[in-house]
């Protein structure tokens, strides 16, 4: 589990997030949402330690990660799992290098034992014989299954998807939804998303929390969030014109 208590962040003097209280919990698919210039990237941002915060805590499990020394701050790092926007994979490696590159990073695995645990990966993605492609002859849905294979590459106990959709057409982006659902059951990860998908947020929201403003404007799952009362997360779900045809059906 990963919590923030009373997180504030501010920039020039302007307030991006106020008080944040929120739990995210483990083994779910936790969805953070709201429009943009809420402050919901900021809010991830702080989670991982790119951005220091103002005031408030982290922690993960019950530990610090807010205000420790870096050697400390190092070793919670090594159990986050990163799912970039974009997959964000190097150009410059082939499929196999790019999953093995964190296990070079964090673990002392020799090298038949690296190449061993990326096929393990890219096989639970449903990606197989695609070890010395490159990037560029790859699929943008197989460059996203890539990238959570080198995510959780190294066992993560937390994984952060910074809009895992990003440039997907529906169908793909349903299948990268599901696969990211499915690992985070499977091995009990807590999984922290960052969305603007209203499909996502229908099909795998476990939990969501909606920033407005800078705060913590509501809470719920994937079955509450279509019958609130709250006008703004109302604003937010049914903002297109064929949301708002199925929301008077």
């Amino acid at each position: 589990m990963i919590e923030a208590i009373n997180v504030s962040k501010s920039f020039n003097n302007h307030e991006v997030l106020k008080n944040i209280n929120v739990k995210f919990e483990k083994g779910k698919t936790n969805l953070i949402i709201g429009q943009s210039g809420s402050g919901k990237t900021v809010l991830m941002k702080c989670l991982v330690g790119l951005f220091p915060i103002d005031k408030g805590s982290i922690n993960f499990d019950g530990r610090p990660f807010s205000d420790i020394s870096y050697e400390e701050k190092k070793k919670i790092r090594q159990e986050i799992g990163m799912l970039f926007q974009g997959g964000a994979l190097f150009d410059s490696m082939n499929v196999e290098e790019n999953v093995v590159f964190p296990l070079s990073m964090f673990t002392e695995m020799t090298n038949s034992e690296k190449i061993e645990r990326a096929n393990f990966c890219l096989k639970r993605v449903n990606l197989e014989n695609v070890n010395k492609l490159f990037p560029s002859e790859i699929s943008g849905g197989m460059k996203k299954r890539v990238a959570i294979a080198r995510a959780i590459a190294a066992n993560p106990k937390y994984l952060f998807c910074d809009e895992p959709n990003s440039g997907l057409d529906p169908a793909t982006s349903i299948v990268i939804d599901n696969l990211i659902s499915e690992i985070t059951q499977e091995y009990q990860i807590t999984t922290v998303i960052n969305t603007h998908d209203m499909n996502s947020v229908i099909e795998i929201g476990d939990k969501i929390a909606f920033i407005y403003k800078g705060s913590l404007w509501w809470e719920g799952d994937k079955n509450s969030i279509l019958h609130t009362d709250n006008k703004e997360i109302n604003d937010f779900v049914y903002a297109t014109e064929l949301t708002r045809r199925l929301k008077g059906k």
